[in-house]
């Protein structure tokens, strides 16, 4: 298998584990208030982190804060749209809403000249886009707040993911990880301190809901991110992140009662056909061709 093939497969099981964060995330939310939750699990992960692996943790640089510091940042915006939004609308809505990353990743990737999409990735987002809309838009359902926060988050994480492609280069996947962890669960704890009525209940479910996101959905999918990410191309990763709706939005059908139905399902079918166009370009000659893209130094 070939590197990144391998990647990409990683990828695809960090999605996995994404997916049912959106089903947990909205039922803790009558428990504990948004900002709050993403410093808890945020602020937990990062001490696990340092308490494993302190040493390598300690033998930071400044390149690695000045890219840890961008990502944190990005983490934090992207997180309390998304979990404040999941306040307001539906998790198989919201799962939808960000899965329109895949949308913007490549327009982020093309004006900070990243590495160039193939056209076969391009057709590949437009049918994962159409995909996703089957998928998971409620017939009926009006725009309101929580949609509005929730396309917020997909700007800025389509904008993280061009700028993991940027910050794992060189830098040590490990202590980017931690910082950014750290620094996201930093400013969520500042911003609910400040701007929240923080609300905290704790329960069992509340307590596997923090264990399962600090360890499994933050720690390590991050760090496999970090590691993986830069041996393929950000649009390629966006495109195998749609798979995180899908599951996202099973779940919400299985276990919050969201209606799936037969176009629903149809969804889910193109979005896997977008993402195997997009896998099977590099190997098929008229998919195989980048956009014309002269790089730049923009966004080091």
């Amino acid at each position: 298998m070939t590197k990144d093939k391998k990647a990409e497969l990683i990828l695809l099981s960090i999605t996995i584990i994404w997916g049912a964060t959106f089903t947990i995330v909205k039922s803790s939310l009558d428990y504990i208030s948004p900002l709050f939750f993403i410093a808890v699990r945020f602020i937990f992960a990062s001490i696990i982190l340092l308490i494993f692996f302190s040493k390598k943790i300690k033998e930071f640089n400044l390149s690695d804060l000045h890219h840890s510091s961008i990502l944190g940042i990005l983490l934090f915006l992207g997180f309390a749209a998304q979990t404040i939004g999941l306040q307001y609308t539906t998790a198989s809505k919201s799962a939808f809403l960000t899965g329109m990353t895949v949308i913007f990743t490549p327009l982020f990737q093309f004006i900070l000249g990243r590495k160039a999409p193939l056209i076969g990735n391009i057709i590949g987002v437009f049918v994962v886009s159409f995909g996703l809309y089957l998928l998971t838009s409620p017939k009926g359902s009006e725009f309101n707040f929580g949609d509005g926060l929730t396309i917020s988050c997909a700007i800025v994480f389509a904008l993280y993911i061009v700028y993991v492609d940027v910050a794992t280069q060189e830098n040590n996947p490990l202590r980017i990880t931690f910082f950014q962890i750290l620094i996201n669960g930093l400013l969520s704890l500042i911003f609910a301190l400040l701007f929240e009525k923080i609300v905290f209940n704790p329960n069992y479910n509340l307590i596997f809901s923090l264990l399962y996101l600090s360890l499994l959905a933050t720690i390590l999918t991050l760090f496999l991110q970090m590691k993986w990410q830069k041996e393929t191309t950000p649009t390629k990763a966006a495109v195998i992140f749609t798979i995180e709706p899908v599951i996202a939005t099973i779940l919400a059908y299985l276990f919050l009662g969201e209606n799936l139905g037969f176009v629903g399902i149809i969804g889910g079918g193109l979005i896997l056909t977008g993402l195997i166009i997009s896998e099977i370009s590099d190997n098929i000659q008229f998919l195989n061709i980048s956009l014309n893209i002269r790089r730049s130094n923009n966004f080091k």
